[in-house]
């Protein structure tokens, strides 16, 4: 039984009808969180064909006995967060926890090379990871300093983290890269007001997508990534989850600014 250590605080997630954003969703219910779920498509988890428990993830998290919002928004769209937010204040008229899950590299890889992408994949990309994460950001900072308490995650990557030799998928390296500086320097300026911002660096995990955009599940595939991992198995979803739990709890009050690598020790190996 997990302890409910966020019972009465509200939990907003963004990118969270499948996936990763699912699973942290899940687990902050888990924990005794109101959850606002966000996503561009709330049934995003019918794209991959991910199985969820119920008719719908806003659903399965009633089932947990915790209050689900879910709101379909755009958050690379500053107008749509800020509309979102008012909308969950509304709601549960507090918002405790931010998790900045939606993004992705949701572009051809074989055209994300540095010397060659498009004007149009880089701004695209860069405004689903990196000005969307702001823009949540900002948002919910508002009410989060007016009642002089938060925890804000965001999520960074492996590859903002790591060079590859291929330059390939360039936009979102540079996107992921920028999170991780926007985080420190957000945890500066929120932190005399009681909010904690860290940022999470998720490696090769199997979700619905990568499995789908790179046969991540695939068993060649699998054989030739497992070597440079030092745990010597791929991430799974609830591995990432567990690292947000302790962001957000009681756990981690005096952690922030910090960026966590979730990746079995991938970060070690050369890139």
């Amino acid at each position: 039984m997990i302890e409910k250590k966020l019972a009465g605080k509200v939990a907003l997630v963004t990118g969270g009808a499948r996936g990763l954003g699912r699973a942290y969703a899940l687990r902050l219910a888990d924990l005794g969180a109101d959850i606002v779920l966000n996503d561009i498509c709330l049934d995003a988890y019918k794209e991959f064909n991910e199985e969820i428990g119920a008719e719908s993830v806003a659903a399965e998290l009633e089932a947990r006995g915790v209050r689900a919002l879910a709101v379909q928004a755009d958050v690379s769209d500053r107008a749509q967060v800020e509309s979102m937010v008012e909308l969950s204040l509304e709601r549960f008229g507090r918002l405790d926890i931010l998790v900045n899950n939606a993004g992705g590299m949701l572009r051809p890889i074989d055209k994300s090379h540095a010397s060659r992408m498009s004007e149009d994949e880089f701004r695209y990309i860069l405004d689903i990871n990196l000005s969307a994460t702001i823009f949540c950001c900002q948002v919910a900072a508002a009410p989060m300093k007016a009642q002089g308490s938060g925890k804000i995650v965001n999520v960074s990557s492996q590859a903002g983290l790591r060079g590859n030799g291929s330059g390939m998928m360039a936009a979102y390296s540079v996107s992921k890269a920028a999170i991780v500086e926007y985080t420190r320097l957000l945890a500066g300026e929120l932190g005399p007001f009681g909010i904690n911002v860290n940022c999470i660096a998720p490696g090769l995990i199997l979700t619905s997508r990568a499995n789908a955009q790179f046969g991540r599940h695939l068993p060649e595939n699998q054989a030739k990534a497992i070597p440079g991992i030092p745990l010597r198995r791929l991430g799974l979803p609830e591995d990432c989850a567990k690292v947000v739990e302790f962001l957000v709890t009681d756990l981690s009050d005096y952690v922030t600014g910090q960026c966590i690598p979730i990746c079995g020790g991938m970060v070690l190996s050369p890139s």
